[in-house]
């Protein structure tokens, strides 16, 4: 029996504006390093990517930045803190290409979406991107605008 292509994963959170301010390059999965209550709060769907972004220090460890995962209401004092350092669980060729994406050709980390892949456990999909210019949104704008208004002419027409 063939495995299906598409494997079924439940999306936690998605950074939207992420692809229209930032052109995205080569994406990578990476494991989160996560507490119990933080794996519990993420199941019930309240996180945010949003403003946060990753890095690579000099150790060559990748950490997730200004991620929000809420508190857990039934983690009395053993919860975590919402916004700390979360570590990424990379190979060292995907750290040894952030890296070097991120100091010579002056791109950024940025996190694209939180999930549970099939085996239920957390991930973050990454990518390599370079900032958009303002006059790239304005186009991307204009054609995607040009598009809905030639949808709605076409459907008028027949």
């Amino acid at each position: 029996m063939a495995q299906s292509s598409e494997s079924n994963f439940k999306i936690v959170a998605e950074n939207r504006k992420a692809r229209f301010n930032y052109e995205i390059g080569e994406t990578f999965d990476a494991g989160l390093a996560l507490t119990g209550t933080e794996v519990k709060s993420l199941r019930t769907g309240k996180a945010t990517i949003a403003e946060s972004y990753a890095h690579v220090d000099r150790k060559g460890e990748a950490w997730l930045v200004n991620a929000t995962i809420p508190e857990y209401e039934a983690g009395n004092r053993f919860n975590h803190e919402p916004k700390r350092l979360r570590k990424l669980l990379l190979k060292q060729r995907e750290l040894a290409k952030l890296s070097q994406g991120v100091e010579r050709e002056g791109m950024t980390i940025v996190p694209l979406r939180i999930y549970f892949n099939d085996r239920g456990r957390a991930k973050l999909r990454i990518a390599l991107a370079r900032g958009k210019q303002l006059h790239d949104k304005r186009e991307v704008e204009k054609k995607r605008d040009w598009g809905r208004e030639k949808g709605r002419l076409l459907r008028d027409k027949g």
